[in-house]
């Protein structure tokens, strides 16, 4: 008995360990937890892995705004679709800024993001993506993760574990210098792109589509966290800083926040995208017919549904009515408080009548006796008619 509650206690431990050792470096709660705020609805890891992979600042503008892709999910101007991002090329010598931005009406521009590539003197390259401070908060820098460093194994090591020299890699490593991009911008052939589109006016790819729920778009692009790292809502815990200053302070000189984004921000309104749209299950009236007695009130005396036990179809409006059948046929109408229970067309006019049938030979107001010819008489008052 005591080796089963053991066994038992070191099942229950196992089990209660096992959430807390399944969670991967790639999915790492900071990365991963929304922010609360608009920019939510553009995850910045899947932005700057997009643009990583694209050939020409065209094609990553036409991806990022495709319904097909599911990238861009932001609804800043609250229509219930998603608007459409132009990028906003600058450049410096070697330094490019790629803005992103939304065009919240005839007047108003929001940036939404901002990609940073420099190239120093030695030919290194640096990429950042840097979130604008009215959707994701101050300090929200990603960029890729850098190569792990090399491991130069020692010669005069004699011990049984040596060092490979070639390490294999445990994380997803970007080269930036290898990005299509990269060699697209700083290649001879490159054409500095300008986009003609303003508000209401879109490429003819561009096409209508609602916004999806925050949080089945978190699910749909969490994966692409894994090369990448930095973020952080209000840059807490982030360990990224920008490399290029002078390039990032330029691009704030010119920088675009829109009234309209504010105020939304202000008022919560960018938060409704959050809640569920399922139908409350609260004070909704129910269609399943009720089980319970009606309380709506009689409009008068009920009648007893108990059947009559007499044939006679008369109407008795006397006192009383005899249950005895008559053995001799009769076309009179009686006056009095008695009646015969034969089948009769007659109606009696006396002073009452009972919707209740009698069960009893005997009649409260008078008494019935039958004599040896067969017909009835009454005692009461209004005597009956003697056959």
């Amino acid at each position: 008995m005591k080796n089963k509650l053991i066994l038992l206690l070191v099942l229950s431990v196992s089990l209660l360990s096992l959430p807390a050792v399944s969670q991967t470096d790639s999915q790492a709660p900071a990365d991963t937890a929304l922010l609360g705020l608009p920019g939510d609805n553009l995850d910045l890891f899947t932005v700057l892995d997009l643009f990583q992979k694209s050939k020409t600042i065209e094609d990553f503008e036409k991806s990022l705004n495709l319904k097909e892709t599911g990238i861009n999910n932001l609804d800043l101007d609250l229509n219930d679709t998603v608007d459409f991002i132009k990028v906003v090329t600058k450049q410096d010598g070697t330094d490019f800024t790629f803005i992103l931005q939304i065009d919240v009406s005839p007047k108003e521009i929001q940036d939404v993001a901002v990609i940073l590539v420099s190239k120093d003197k030695d030919g290194k390259v640096t990429m950042q993506i840097v979130g604008d401070k009215d959707l994701y908060g101050e300090n929200y820098v990603i960029e890729p993760k850098p190569p792990a460093p090399a491991v130069t194994p020692n010669p005069a090591y004699a011990g049984t574990d040596p060092v490979p020299s070639a390490a294999p890699a445990t994380t997803t490593v970007v080269v930036v210098e290898s990005a299509p991009v990269v060699q697209y911008i700083y290649s001879p052939v490159y054409v500095p792109y300008y986009p003609p589109y303003y508000y209401h006016y879109y490429p003819p790819y561009h096409v209508a589509f609602t916004v999806m729920a925050v949080s089945v778009y978190h699910h749909n692009h969490y994966y692409h966290h894994g090369g990448y790292h930095g973020g952080y809502h209000g840059g807490h815990g982030n360990t990224v800083v920008i490399h290029n200053e002078n390039n990032f302070n330029n691009y704030n000189n010119s920088r675009h926040s829109s009234n309209t984004v504010n105020h939304n921000k202000a008022s919560g309104n960018y938060n409704r995208n959050n809640a569920s749209t399922r139908p409350s299950t609260g004070s909704s009236a129910s269609t399943r017919p009720s089980t319970t007695p009606s309380t709506r009130p009689s409009t008068g005396s009920s009648a007893s549904t108990r059947p009559s036990t007499t044939p006679s179809t008369s109407q008795a409006k006397g006192s009383s009515a005899s249950t005895r059948p008559s053995a001799t046929p009769s076309t009179g109408q009686s006056k009095g408080s008695s009646a015969s229970a034969k089948p009769s067309t007659s109606q009696a006019k006396g002073s009452s009548a009972s919707t209740r049938p009698s069960t009893s030979n005997y009649s409260s107001a008078s008494a019935t006796r039958s004599n040896p010819m067969g017909s009835s008489r009454s005692g009461g008052g209004g005597g009956g008619r003697r056959r």
